[in-house]
């Protein structure tokens, strides 16, 4: 593979890309309630399903796939980075698109945030290490995990318990700014992808065929264990598509973050986890808009 296309930013840029981060998840908090971690006590079966498949069996599989396969060591952590991510905040809308259980979506990524803290740090530490082909890369970097646990901590963590308090504190202001800060996470998510792909146009260009089947059989792997967790428990339908939006919507974002802070040089990482972040968008609203036409269409039957 060619030497990664570097990415400039001053100390001053990567500060406010945090912040932003930050702002984002403060807004989806907003409408998140102490009922939603409550439910997860009372029904945790669906939630713990798709934590077992989001922070345990993809990050050990992707590991694994990337080394069994070869795949080139920036791409492949790339890959490990993504997968020790926690659910994004789309995967709500995508399952209330798709029509599924959106209490359990909510839950799960309230929970999964919060774990994020801990598991994002630890399972792209351990998994990178564990691989061979990304050992080298990872040891070279010379990165603490607890730098990274910070970072979370800090653009994950601290807005969600704030964003919970504000929107409980001030149900009205809730009310009215959930939709503004969801378009405004979207489009400044795309502007992260965009600053990535535009750093990295020629790698983009002479990569595309390799990054680009890698990420969505990726996507297809986290979609189908988040499936094949809720199928093997045998949860509800609404509940096992909940599941599966939460685990196949990666919070790119905070990998794009992550990134952006201490791999700045890393143009193979930077170009799957951007991608993957487009990615997701376009399989997860397929296939909710599937499912959304699959029930329509079972309630017409049934009515008629």
């Amino acid at each position: 593979m060619s030497g990664p296309l570097p990415i400039q930013f001053d100390p001053a840029s990567l500060i406010l890309l945090n912040v932003i981060m930050a702002c984002m998840m403060f807004g989806v908090s907003l409408n998140l309630r102490v009922d939603d971690f409550r439910r997860v006590l009372k029904a945790p079966v669906a939630p713990a399903a798709g934590l077992v498949a989001q922070f345990m069996l993809l990050p050990a599989i992707t590991c694994l796939a990337t080394w069994w396969l070869g795949v080139e060591p920036e791409l492949a952590l790339g890959m490990i980075l993504v997968a020790s991510c926690p659910g994004g905040s789309f995967s709500n809308i995508m399952t209330w698109i798709g029509r599924a259980n959106v209490a359990v979506s909510v839950s799960m990524t309230a929970v999964s945030s919060l774990a994020a803290t801990i598991m994002t740090p630890f399972n792209f530490a351990l998994y990178g290490y564990l691989n061979p082909h990304t050992r080298e890369i990872f040891t070279s970097i010379a990165l603490d995990p607890l730098s990274i646990l910070l970072l979370v901590t800090l653009v994950l963590a601290v807005p969600l318990v704030l964003g919970m308090w504000v929107g409980r504190r001030f149900p009205g202001l809730a009310a009215r700014s959930e939709k503004p800060f969801r378009i405004a996470a979207l489009l400044v998510f795309l502007a992260f992808v965009g600053i990535a792909f535009s750093n990295n146009f020629e790698l983009f260009i002479e990569r595309f065929h390799t990054f680009f089947w890698l990420v969505v059989a990726h996507n297809l792997l986290a979609l189908s264990l988040g499936n094949g967790m809720g199928r093997l428990l045998r949860l509800p339908v609404n509940d096992r598509r909940a599941v599966t939006m939460e685990v196949g919507i990666q919070n790119s974002g905070l990998g794009l973050v992550i990134l952006f802070t201490f791999f700045p040089e890393a143009g193979g990482m930077m170009l799957i986890t951007a991608f993957w972040g487009v990615w997701h968008l376009v399989s997860g609203l397929t296939l909710a808009l599937i499912w959304s036409r699959t029930r329509a269409a079972r309630e017409q039957t049934a009515y008629d």
